[in-house]
């Protein structure tokens, strides 16, 4: 599965709820998310609409290095 193109900011938070994150603050432009999942885990993702592929892949392999998966299995569990 390819990085989607067209993603916005609350899309992806919306997606990484699949992964038990939860929104803990909003400033300005910015959400911080939190999981207890797999232990205590912060994300920050920009409200930017869409988000810019660089911004996305350091998210992704942010996520895939916490909860120690494959990006392949990562895009399922957000996406599918």
């Amino acid at each position: 599965m390819k990085l989607p193109r067209d993603l916005s900011g609350d899309d992806l938070s919306r997606a990484m709820s699949r992964l038990g994150y939860r929104v803990t603050r909003q400033e300005s432009s910015h959400v911080r998310l939190t999981t207890m999942l797999d232990g205590e885990h912060h994300v920050t993702v920009p409200a930017h609409d869409p988000l810019k592929i660089g911004t996305l892949s350091g998210i992704l392999l942010d996520l895939q290095r916490h909860h120690r998966i494959e990006r392949k299995e990562l895009l399922r569990r957000l996406f599918e």
